[in-house]
């Protein structure tokens, strides 16, 4: 599904803006436009997250071939649904009676077309969603920025504070710094260098696996029990989740005719990074593999550059997430995934598609965008009744 059929008007007003070299306070009508190489940087950092640190151990859960069919199906569909909802901001767009807030023919995010479709419960309705798999995201980079650093530092107490504490409020003043750049342009250098060196440190762990596994050469299984595919499901979605920030990335590219190509570029390429470090942690470690495979590193230099360089990765990942928060469990991981997250990323883009092209679409394409419905609604039940399940199991036993 491609999306080079797009709307000339909207083009041709796009052409005549700015260039990605504006001046940050320029003070014009106009944002600055994305290059394809920042436009890439700014989806790759905006999907990678911790999330990633758990895929060994849901290897270990799935088993590596099944782990690898699903992960490979999730960020297919992810992908597809959000080619859906460009597509469908497009086809509003493109209507000469469309308009939003005050007469703005323009629709920048995910609530805004929740708007554009079913007024102000729907953009309200698909606003609460998101900050809701928000939290899981973003307050989980907190903690492991502060916690992680204050591990590092070696240090019981600095300042009269708990390192933890100091750490955390010490991030604050420069948050609200990056924060404060109004668009996602002028943040996409810093997502280029985030970038850099979050795929030096998983290269590194993943370089590691590979002499680990050859001196341990541990048992595997291919596949897991039924009950933990969909608790498979919930931690893939929750790794590939990021289709929030979809529509404010391609409203920034200055080349709108090829962001559908960087886009699936840029899911191609997670897809198999994803992949190898979800195999090659599980093929190191097999049934020892720890819930964050950084655990299985131990102590020493090259688990703690792993962990400060994911710390400079998630510092700057903040100001493109947009809403920090402050408190997460990983037990939690797969229910915000299984639940959440699956309406987000597969209900609702193909839900609005279907609603948008009524009018056009033959019989396959209805029944394509309700078997993607309906299948993001029955793993949103089974995923979110799996993972309640492991979370009281858990709490029962005291883990949590």
């Amino acid at each position: 599904m491609g999306l080079h059929k797009k709307n000339r008007t909207r083009s041709s007003s796009s052409s005549s803006a700015p260039n990605e070299d504006t001046p940050l306070l320029s003070g014009g009508h106009y944002q600055p436009l994305s290059s394809k190489t920042k436009t890439f940087a700014n989806i790759f950092i905006t999907i990678v997250g911790t999330g990633v640190l758990g895929l060994p151990y849901c290897f270990k859960k799935t088993g590596w071939i099944l782990g690898r069919i699903m992960l490979f199906a999730v960020g297919f569909f992810t992908h597809y649904c959000m080619i859906l909802l460009v597509q469908t901001q497009r086809k509003l767009e493109s209507l000469s009676s469309f308009s939003i807030f005050k007469g703005s023919s323009r629709i920048n995010s995910f609530g805004d077309l929740g708007y554009a479709i079913w007024g102000p419960f729907g953009k309200s309705f698909v606003n609460f969603m998101i900050v809701l798999s928000q939290l899981s995201f973003c307050v989980g980079y907190l903690i492991f920025v502060s916690t992680t650093l204050a591990y590092l530092s070696k240090s019981d107490s600095i300042l009269g504070l708990a390192p933890k504490v100091l750490f955390h409020w010490a991030c604050f003043p420069f948050q609200l710094a990056l924060n404060a750049i109004p668009t996602l342009t002028h943040l996409a250098p810093l997502s280029i260098f985030a970038d850099i060196v979050d795929f030096a440190a998983k290269s590194i762990v993943m370089v590691e696996d590979v002499f680990i596994c050859l001196e341990n050469r541990p048992n595997l299984k291919a596949f897991g029990g039924f009950p933990m595919f969909f608790y498979g499901i919930g931690v893939a979605v929750h790794a590939f989740e990021g289709i929030g920030m979809v529509l404010p990335l391609e409203s920034e590219a200055k080349d709108k005719e090829k962001f559908g190509d960087v886009l699936g570029l840029a899911m191609m390429l997670i897809s198999i990074l994803y992949g190898a470090f979800g195999a090659l942690g599980y093929f190191a470690f097999g049934e020892d593999t720890q819930e964050i495979i950084t655990t299985n590193l131990g102590q020493g230099l090259i688990s703690d550059l792993v962990q400060f360089c994911l710390c400079i990765n998630l510092f700057f990942t903040f100001p493109l997430m947009m809403n920090p928060v402050y408190e997460v469990i990983e037990d939690f991981v797969s229910f915000v995934g299984s639940s959440v997250c699956v309406i987000l990323s597969f209900v609702m883009p193909a839900l609005f598609h279907l609603v948008v092209f009524k009018e056009e679409l033959g019989f396959k394409c209805v029944v394509r965008d309700g078997a993607i419905m309906f299948f993001g609604f029955v793993i949103a039940f089974s995923g979110t009744w799996s993972s309640l399940l492991e979370i009281f199991g858990n709490y029962e036993r005291g883990l949590i």
